[in-house]
């Protein structure tokens, strides 16, 4: 794959390239060979990101959530802006670099395969119109859920049936891309709540916390009007939504991991393990512990 920028990762960041030998029997494997990934970020804040490759051997998407940047191919240069898409084929020659004032924050994939040039194809014809390298999107909470769980396949070691799971993810990120592409409207205006883009940022900050401030600067909301509107058009507060999806995340884990209960704590955001199981047993009413034993038949539902 072509190699992934220096850039020297934030504590909060993540960069993963799949080892070469999964990678041979990803590209040989009847459920993984029409398309697979080869390396997968996700880059938060990420000041002096830049990248430049004259030889380009793979494909290359990425999102951006917040922040700005700029990609140059050929002699264009494009403003990239939250809620953009950067599709990059293999073979272009290009340069893209995180905004000096308002780094971007992305999530990014290097992905080849049998399929892959039909699958950039089918998102090109699903532009409506729109032409270049850069296409506005939106924000969409749901696909950046796609996104974290894709990146999760670098804790499966070696498992290759874990990388499977993946490249069957990175097809449905890609299919579900070219279904909202004809809906991308232009970007809100300045004063509108855009409750995508808010989920959205909870759903890249589950193993962080997020302050009321973070979240109304989203929207261009004071903490006071950011509250009552959110809980107008949601019925619950911001951050008792915010502390759901970090549950549901706990719960994931619990599911597919054998993670002990202070590493799922601190996976989503808190370190103290004692209040996450406060906040965890109040949320489903019973602790982590049963929560898992119920997995197993070792506590009934609905108990």
């Amino acid at each position: 794959m072509s190699s992934p920028s220096q850039w020297p990762l934030a504590p909060e960041s993540s960069r993963f390239v799949i080892p070469r030998r999964t990678i041979s029997q990803l590209a040989a494997h009847p459920l993984s060979k029409g398309l697979y990934p080869l390396g997968i970020g996700y880059y938060q804040r990420a000041s002096g990101h830049h990248m430049a490759r004259q030889e380009h051997d793979d494909n290359l998407l990425i999102y951006c959530l917040e922040g700005r940047g700029r990609l140059t191919v050929g002699e264009e240069r494009h403003t990239v802006r939250a809620g953009d898409l950067m599709l990059i084929p293999r073979g272009i020659a290009h340069a893209y670099q995180s905004g000096k004032a308002d780094p971007w924050t992305i999530f990014w994939v290097h992905f080849d395969g049998e399929d892959a040039a039909d699958f950039i194809a089918h998102l090109q014809s699903s532009r409506s119109g729109q032409a270049g390298p850069v296409s506005r999107l939106g924000i969409h909470s749901r696909l950046v859920s796609d996104f974290s769980a894709l990146l999760e396949s670098r804790q499966a070691s070696y498992n290759l049936n874990a990388y499977i799971n993946a490249a069957n993810q990175l097809r449905q990120i890609l299919s579900h891309i070219a279904l909202l592409q004809p809906l991308a409207r232009q970007q809100q205006s300045a004063d509108s709540f855009d409750l995508e883009a808010i989920h959205s940022l909870m759903q890249s900050r589950l193993h962080e916390q997020l302050d009321l401030d973070t979240l109304a600067e989203t929207v261009n909301l004071s903490k006071y009007h950011f509250v009552k509107r959110y809980k107008e058009l949601t019925g619950t507060t911001p951050i008792n939504h915010f502390i759901h999806l970090k549950i549901e995340k706990a719960c994931h884990l619990l599911d597919v991991t054998q993670k002990n209960i202070n590493e799922i704590a601190f996976a989503v955001g808190y370190e103290d393990a004692y209040y996450f199981s406060r906040i965890f047993k109040k949320t489903m009413g019973l602790s982590p512990s049963q929560y898992r034993q119920m997995r197993v038949g070792g506590v009934p539902y609905g108990r």
